[in-house]
């Protein structure tokens, strides 16, 4: 089996730095410098990040074409969502097609599944026509599987994130991005259920560096390759800082 990720891993581990934030909550979520994307790329560049994770937005304006081409390594998110409309079920609808997230250079593309959502089918049979797509081109793909929708009591838990990580696996995806889910033992079970599908934790919403960095130990522990992280970085006062201590706990 080709491994398709080689491109954006070092020696099987990942550190991506996530910046489609602005689609998918708003620029309320980008304060102070975090609003101009060449902050964030010279911040992925600096920090020796595996990948930046943009929208087709961003990638061709800020990065197709530049200096951070060649620097570092692109995933487009090729789908995504407004957070104004609250009620319903979630269709994330795709906004890119594979072939243009090739030609604006990037490795890999990342599709959102929301898993529980009465559309969630539509979604499935987006991301096995995508992962298809991909793989003709030589691209790695990366599923968000995010829990959602009326009959999910609880998207954090051992039993519905394990079933995420194991839809990633289902549908082909080279990697899945999944949430904590309270636990080293409770994540090691959801690594279990993504079989040799690689895992890589969701970095969520700002929290303390305490917080965050335990959690990472707690992830790597458990057998994820690494993370996606954005507000826990480029909403930090010191983000190379905080860089270096997740470098650390990755790659040690």
């Amino acid at each position: 089996m080709k491994d398709f990720l080689q491109k954006i891993t070092t020696e099987g581990k990942a550190m991506y730095l996530a910046y489609d934030h602005g689609f998918e909550h708003g620029p309320a979520d980008l304060p102070g410098k975090s609003i101009d994307p060449n902050y964030i790329l010279n911040i992925a560049v600096e920090g020796g990040y595996n990948a930046v994770i943009l929208q087709k937005g961003l990638a061709e304006k800020y990065y197709t074409g530049t200096k951070y081409q060649k620097q570092v390594p692109l995933i487009l998110k090729i789908n995504g969502k407004a957070n104004i409309w609250q009620g319903g079920d979630i269709y994330s609808y795709q906004n890119c097609s594979v072939q243009y997230a090739k030609q604006l250079g990037a490795s890999a593309v990342g599709y959102t599944i929301y898993l529980g959502s009465a559309h969630d089918g539509k979604m499935f049979a987006d991301f096995g026509r995508i992962v298809e797509e991909a793989h003709k081109l030589n691209m790695a793909v990366i599923a968000w599987v995010y829990p959602r929708g009326e009959f999910v009591k609880d998207e954090t838990s051992k039993e519905i994130t394990a079933y995420a990580a194991r839809i990633g696996l289902e549908l082909g995806a080279d990697m899945v991005k999944i949430k904590y889910s309270g636990s080293r033992e409770n994540f090691e079970y959801a690594v279990k259920a993504a079989g040799k599908t690689r895992v890589v934790l969701s970095g969520g919403p700002k929290v303390s560096d305490e917080e965050f960095l335990q959690i990472m130990r707690d992830v790597i522990a458990a057998g994820a390759i690494g993370v996606a992280v954005g507000r826990n970085v480029w909403q930090h006062p010191e983000p190379l800082e905080i860089t270096r201590k997740i470098r650390e706990i990755i790659f040690s």
